[in-house]
């Protein structure tokens, strides 16, 4: 598994479990949706549902990108060609509060991206 690949489910697994715990209801709430298809090429996508509301949607791809070959003493020496894992998706609960949060990300080379209402935004440069 690339780094990479690792942060992505790290980020993934610290979202789901970072989140504040499910009322009682939440933990027995039925899926009420769900579609997965996975590709040989390793493109996937999945999609499921709640019966109390909450949303995933997740896509990914493998992609090729040009990364810095380096020597045994760290010099470059060159470019070569590495496969990396690029996700899109979004999530969408109910706070306690009754207050609707969804992020969506992208997760690639660039690392995870986050993005909601409810989050801050970096300054412009």
């Amino acid at each position: 598994m690339n780094t990479l690949c690792a942060l992505v489910v790290l980020a993934t697994v610290a979202a789901v479990y970072g989140a504040p715990a499910p009322a009682d209801s939440d933990a027995q709430a039925a899926i009420v949706s769900q579609t997965s298809d996975v590709q040989p090429d390793g493109s996937f996508n999945y999609a499921y549902e709640s019966a109390n509301g909450i949303k995933v949607e997740d896509q990914g791809s493998i992609k090729s990108i040009k990364v810095p070959k380096l020597d045994e003493t760290g010099r470059q020496v060159g470019e070569e060609d590495v496969q990396v894992s690029v996700q899109t998706g979004s999530f969408q609960y109910t706070a306690p509060d009754g207050q609707v949060y969804t992020l969506r990300y992208i997760a690639d080379e660039n690392g995870f991206q986050p993005q909601a209402d409810h989050l801050p935004v970096a300054p412009s440069a």
